[in-house]
């Protein structure tokens, strides 16, 4: 660590206004928890009337867009924060994995055509979608080859999903009264796969520190019912995606990591402005409606995610015992009041924003590998 990364003092940022309390505070307790494991200073929750001016290492809440929110926390780079920056704020959602009904589809401002030809062969069939006009066409072309499911571009933990089977279904999405402001907004439309399971792949670059992940992420339900996210269990290397791929994996995993590298890749490439020091993917591997196996990337995480409990853990593991070839690492987040398990660390315990009740946690285990 150089001399100035010593001085940076760890901020908390929850970037959304109206941010519910559970990831106002999760987010406080992974900086506050980051600043002791790099021996720095945790200066709390962002405030410009504190923190202007000052050399800060920020945990924003989600991916900064544009240079001028940049420029006003004093983030000129990647080692200035946990998280990611993009000029457009379409660049940091599901919207970048799928290309555009055709040429006179409408598009955001920034588009890259070159990042969809990069990704198309590591994502799922799909088609992001901009204007209301583009919605009909777009369902008819991928409902041909099956059902399909409808995301919107800024829903989070798998909220406000739904599959369609048919053209009849699609049409009444488009009867209701939100419709204009949902497509408008962006909504991609994919390929909905069966049997599916979730991989996480991902990097993080914090200081000095490197490492390197793969693993699952599964689902749970809410107070309400809904299936959402319920954690990741995680196995973490010090080092690069090569040190990674050392270990002895199984061939879908070595699959969901290639994929992740491809659409990491592209996203240099093809948003040069762009930058990350955490940078997360979700690979989506099940069956389609020919019962055909598919593997596809859906989509980034550059910011703070579910998983970053679990990473903060690792990189504790790593800077406890430098020896450590692997470790594993779990994620999770359970709407049920109950004790925390044994050797598990808390991360949240309290109201959520859709239940009564929340309580996130991380767990540690040795690598046998």
């Amino acid at each position: 660590m150089t001399p100035t990364q010593r001085k940076k003092l760890v901020v908390a940022h929850s970037t959304r206004e109206g941010a519910p309390l559970h990831e106002i505070e999760t987010n406080r307790a992974l900086a506050r928890w980051l600043a002791q494991i790099l021996g720095l200073k945790f200066g709390g929750s962002y405030d410009p009337a504190v923190h202007v001016g000052r050399v800060l290492y920020l945990l924003p809440t989600q991916t900064l867009v544009g240079p001028e929110q940049a420029r006003a926390l004093n983030i000129n780079g990647p080692e200035d924060l946990w998280g990611g920056y993009v000029d457009h704020d379409f660049v940091c959602t599901k919207a970048i994995s799928h290309g555009l009904l055709g040429p006179e589809a409408k598009a955001p401002a920034g588009w890259s055509a070159l990042f969809c030809e990069r990704v198309r062969k590591v994502v799922l069939d799909g088609l992001s979608v901009f204007a209301l006009e583009d919605a009909r066409p777009a369902a008819t072309r991928l409902l041909y080859s099956g059902p399909i499911r409808l995301k919107p571009v800024h829903a989070c933990a798998g909220r406000g999903q739904e599959v369609i089977h048919s053209l009849d279904e699609f049409e009444a999405v488009l009867a209701r009264p939100d419709a204009a402001r949902l497509f408008n907004e962006g909504v991609v439309l994919e390929q909905d796969l069966h049997d599916v399971v979730t991989h996480s792949v991902g990097q993080s670059f914090i200081g000095d520190h490197v490492f390197s992940y793969c693993g699952e992420q599964y689902l749970t339900k809410d107070g309400q019912g809904e299936d959402v996210y319920g954690g990741s269990n995680l196995l973490v290397v010090p080092g690069y995606y090569e040190d990674l791929l050392k270990l002895d994996l199984p061939d879908d995993v070595r699959e969901a990591i290639e994929q992740a590298q491809v659409f990491d890749n592209a996203a240099d490439e093809a948003y040069p402005g762009f930058y990350a020091s955490r940078r997360n993917y979700d690979i989506a591997q099940g069956l389609d409606s020919d019962g055909q196996r598919r593997s596809g990337v859906l989509e980034q995480s550059w910011r703070m995610g579910g998983a970053s409990s679990a990473e903060v853990a690792a990189l504790q593991s790593f800077i406890n015992n430098p020896r450590l070839r692997a470790i594993h690492v779990s994620s999770v987040e359970t709407y049920v009041d109950q004790p925390l398990p044994a050797d598990a660390i808390e991360v949240y315990r309290g109201p959520a924003e859709n239940s009564a009740f929340l309580l996130k946690y991380v767990t540690v285990k040795a690598y046998d590998g």
